[in-house]
């Protein structure tokens, strides 16, 4: 657990915000716990967790489970968490549909489904529909997290190929107007690695990749030492660029010339130009593991990509390779950014500090 005194050095609204995500991550991880448990473990008086209990409790945030035994005095009142207080949605565009889960705070789905792309013409007003008819559905939504194949830059997509109506649009900034909650927006492939750390529950720092083709060309996640990579301009992992060969990026040896390239990774062609970049991530980042989706790979492949990449740097070096479910991966990394939405939220009523 982490001592809040020490960042208590803020406005009384950040104050607020810090108090009230500890109180939520501490109840949440302990399964319950008493107002002395966390004026101890935040390291916060007594009063103040009091008061901050109170409100809570009436806003139904928080629900009385019961009462410690007596040791001689009053019986502690002990608290958990009402995990239905607040719901999130996450929500990712793809070329031929959009994907979306409705979860309440410890991940517990209460709906995943699919709606028609909205990556198209008019593809702003269907967005927005499609999210309204969730939200009419799930009325206690506090927070969205959106997924686009393309490069964001704290809420703006800067960097979309192929779908010019989201180019340079500020879609986090539009949609906490319109829906009035806090809303965030990231790159597929960085929620996709966050998601298989995170669904894991990988505790040491570890470095991995997550390469993937999919609809929308190549792009990878790139997490060091547990943290995301996102890049001095949040371009990381834009991997179609990177040179290989003479005359050819990643994304046109993959191509090989013949457009979009097939879904399954089979060619000897592209089990080349994969092997390379597998070795330049080795030299450049030494990563623990690359993540490829299960529907573009099988293990066979997998180990004809480690052997291809040994010619291009020693075998000791190379990371373990191995398959995960991309779009599972991808809702999870998304809902991870949602629930960190929800906690740092301040939707109780106003408490004193």
């Amino acid at each position: 657990m982490v001592n809040l005194v020490n960042e208590l050095v803020a406005t009384p609204k950040s104050i607020k915000k810090i108090i009230l995500r500890g109180i939520r991550t501490t109840l949440l991880e302990l399964g319950s716990a008493t107002k002395v448990e966390l004026s101890h473990t935040l390291g916060i008086s007594f009063p103040t967790i009091s008061k901050f209990l109170a409100q809570m409790e009436k806003d139904g945030e928080i629900i009385l489970v019961g009462l410690d035994g007596s040791s001689g005095g009053r019986r502690a009142k002990r608290y958990r968490y009402n995990p239905e207080h607040m719901l999130g949605l996450a929500i990712f565009l793809e070329k031929t549909e959009t994907n979306y889960t409705t979860f309440n705070c410890v991940g517990e789905v209460k709906e995943q489904g699919k709606a028609p792309s909205v990556l198209m013409d008019d593809g702003l007003n269907l967005l927005t529909t499609c999210i309204e008819n969730i939200m009419t559905k799930y009325s206690k939504i506090s927070s969205m997290a959106i997924g686009v194949p393309g490069s964001v830059d704290s809420g703006r997509i800067f960097y979309i190929p192929g779908y010019e109506q989201f180019q340079n649009f500020d879609l986090k900034g539009y949609y906490e107007e319109q829906f009035s909650i806090p809303v965030v927006v990231e790159n597929d492939m960085n929620a996709a690695v966050l998601g298989y750390h995170n669904n894991r529950g990988i505790k040491d720092k570890q470095s991995l990749i997550y390469l993937y083709s999919g609809q929308n060309g190549p792009g990878a996640g790139i997490m060091i030492n547990g943290d995301v990579v996102r890049g001095s301009t949040f371009f990381s992992g834009e991997v179609s660029f990177v040179p290989q060969y003479n005359d050819r990026n990643f994304r046109q040896a993959l191509e090989n010339g013949n457009g979009p390239k097939k879904v399954t990774i089979c060619e000897d062609y592209e089990i080349d130009a994969i092997s390379r970049l597998v070795a330049s991530f080795v030299a450049i980042i030494n990563p623990h593991t690359i993540i490829f989706s299960n529907d573009e790979v099988e293990k066979v492949i997998l180990d004809k990509i480690a052997v291809g990449s040994s010619k291009y740097i020693p075998s000791e070096h190379l990371p373990s390779l191995t398959m995960s479910d991309w779009k599972q991966d991808y809702l999870y990394g998304l809902q991870s950014l949602g629930r960190d939405l929800m906690m740092n939220g301040t939707n109780s009523k106003s408490v004193s500090t």
